[in-house]
């Protein structure tokens, strides 16, 4: 590939270690590549709410990619600069889909500002509501982020199988995560929003290095000059990567980025 000029990594089972933490090698090889003269994005599943301090414990500076490619966050002045929202028709079609398709499914929604979640739906850690429980069509009356859904009963693979055909040319399904499925607008994805900061730079994708763990990733690695997936990734994502690198735990990001130089 070409020589790098841009570097882009997804976080949670990533960048950071399993405790949510920032090694300082991968700290110091972040940093490094600025001193480089390499551009640094982080690419998440995350919403903007919550990627200050993770941002701040790497150093980070200029944009990150949240909401799987649903936003783009300027971090310093930690307003949205670019949104691609998930239309309130199609949300209301994918929500009486899935309900038809499987019964007992649960959803939330994730907004610029704030989740919401259906009575039903059961969060992954226990955090407080941001905003009153109502059924899932009501989210429909308005643009979203993400919609999220989860089952009691089917597996996660199951439930994506079953959200992946019901999106069809409508929407995005993923996942990033434990029993969640996530859908995006059509054709979002972090690879998405990743070409579009790249094309406003004049970056070529071969001039991107990108790391994953997750099948929300496998667009991102699949658009990059080398895509490289962490030991612990996802089997999928291992098996669509260019390199291995080692695990999130064993600063495998550093390890790579520390052969830049």
């Amino acid at each position: 590939m070409a020589s790098p000029r841009l570097v882009a990594s997804d976080l949670d089972g990533t960048l950071l270690r399993s405790d949510g933490t920032v090694s300082q090698r991968t700290r110091a090889a972040v940093q490094r590549l600025y001193e480089l003269g390499i551009e640094f994005v982080v690419l998440t599943a995350r919403s903007p709410r919550w990627i200050a301090e993770p941002a701040a414990a790497l150093g980070v500076r200029g944009v990150a990619v949240c909401s799987n490619g649903a936003m783009v966050y300027e971090l310093e002045s930690s307003r949205v600069v670019a949104r691609h929202a998930l239309e309130a028709e199609a949300i209301r079609r994918l929500v009486l889909a899935l309900r038809e398709a499987a019964p007992g499914v649960a959803f939330a929604c994730e907004r610029e500002d704030l989740s919401i979640r259906e009575p039903a739906y059961e969060p992954l850690w226990a955090s407080p509501d941001e905003h009153a429980r109502v059924d899932a069509l009501e989210f429909a009356l308005a643009p979203v982020a993400k919609l999220v859904a989860q089952h009691p009963e089917l597996s996660q693979a199951e439930l994506y199988e079953l959200a992946a055909a019901i999106c069809g040319a409508d929407a995005t399904a993923t996942i990033s995560g434990e029993r969640l499925v996530e859908i995006s607008a059509a054709g979002v994805t972090k690879a998405f929003a990743l070409e579009q900061l790249c094309a406003e730079r004049g970056i070529e994708a071969s001039e991107v290095v990108a790391f994953g763990d997750m099948p929300n990733d496998l667009p991102l690695l699949r658009w990059a000059g080398r895509g490289i997936a962490v030991a612990n990734a996802h089997p999928d994502v291992v098996a669509a990567a260019d390199e291995l690198t080692a695990s999130n735990d064993e600063d495998g990001v550093a390890l790579v980025l520390e052969r830049l130089w």
